[in-house]
């Protein structure tokens, strides 16, 4: 098992945000953490990757305990994360920022390189030596993930990759989800749009008010319309 969340629970200040959230994530698996705004998917990513002043809960990441880790810890673990508002770093170029996120390969995990990840958005090899503030919302979004793959990651959690993107620019993200499922990449990825969670995910994990209401397939999602008319209908 790549990501093993057991009775999550995370806190804002006094607010207690999440409830014993659990669920896991198999080697290669995409797996989307599905719920409407403000249902807890953010709070969630950042509890596991240890940006919580206060937590509780396990968190097992390939075989290991990072319960307590700081989130320097977490990440040279080899888990990824990718914010959702985009935190490029505006005045370096498009390769320079990808340099800033560079990690030595690890074992069990795709090596990436500034060619092969040129390849997989081929946008950011049109604009290598373009500045992050110069460039759209959907670009920076494919700099922000590039960047977080240079560190060779074995899982990524990305938050909300599809938000505020023009269809086609959609369409290009699924496609590259795909590819680096391909190369064996575990995913969770936190979504609002449930047609882009069809297009790449195996599984769906509905939260919603900081509780897991629903753990399976995709399938199994689609054959339960009350789950989606209770807990994704906007």
């Amino acid at each position: 098992m790549k990501l093993d969340v057991s009775g999550l629970n995370g806190w804002y200040g006094p607010a207690h945000i999440l409830f014993d959230v659990s669920f896991r994530v198999g080697p290669g698996e995409v797996v989307a953490l599905l719920g409407r705004n403000g249902a807890g998917k953010s709070t969630t990513f950042k509890a596991i990757m240890g940006l919580l002043a206060r937590r509780t809960g396990r968190i097992g990441f390939d075989g290991r305990d990072v319960s307590k880790a700081a989130p320097y810890e977490v990440a040279r673990a080899g888990l990824g994360y990718v914010p959702e508002d985009r935190r490029v770093f505006t005045e370096l170029t498009v390769a320079e920022n990808l340099e800033v996120g560079r990690q030595p390969p690890r074992p069990g995990a795709p090596a990436w390189t500034p060619d092969r990840l040129y390849g997989l958005f081929p946008n950011l090899g049109a604009m290598r030596g373009r500045p992050g503030g110069r460039m759209s919302g959907g670009e920076q979004q494919m700099l922000t993930i590039a960047r977080t793959l240079m560190g060779n990651p074995s899982l990524v959690l990305l938050d909300e990759p599809s938000e505020g993107l023009a269809p086609k620019i959609v369409e290009d993200m699924a496609a590259a989800i795909g590819t680096m499922k391909g190369e064996g990449l575990s995913i969770v990825l936190s979504e609002q749009n449930l047609h882009f969670a069809r297009l790449i995910a195996d599984r769906a994990v509905v939260i919603e008010r900081g509780r897991v209401r629903f753990d399976g397939t995709m399938t199994e999602l689609e054959a339960d319309p009350q789950v989606r008319d209770v807990y994704l209908a906007v």
